[in-house]
């Protein structure tokens, strides 16, 4: 799932070395934290949250695989 976010969100940013993701397993759910360069924050969240949005839908989608529930948190 890393990898997906991390190719979804390379594109967006000018500090593509600067993507951190982190990963927190619990039992029932799995939040990933975002972080980007802070130049980069309102590329990645876009006007109105649409991009943020848009990008919670793909990994929402593609985690519907497992029985857990994933979480996107941008920092």
């Amino acid at each position: 799932m890393k990898a997906l976010i991390q190719t979804i969100i390379e594109p967006l940013v000018d500090h593509p070395d600067s993507i951190v993701i982190t990963e927190k397993d619990e039992p029932v759910k799995v939040v990933y934290h975002l972080e980007v360069h802070p130049d980069d924050v309102g590329k990645v969240i876009g006007k109105n949250g649409r991009i943020a949005k848009s990008i919670r839908t793909v990994v929402y989608a593609a985690g519907m695989k497992s029985n857990k529930k994933i979480y996107l948190d941008i920092m």
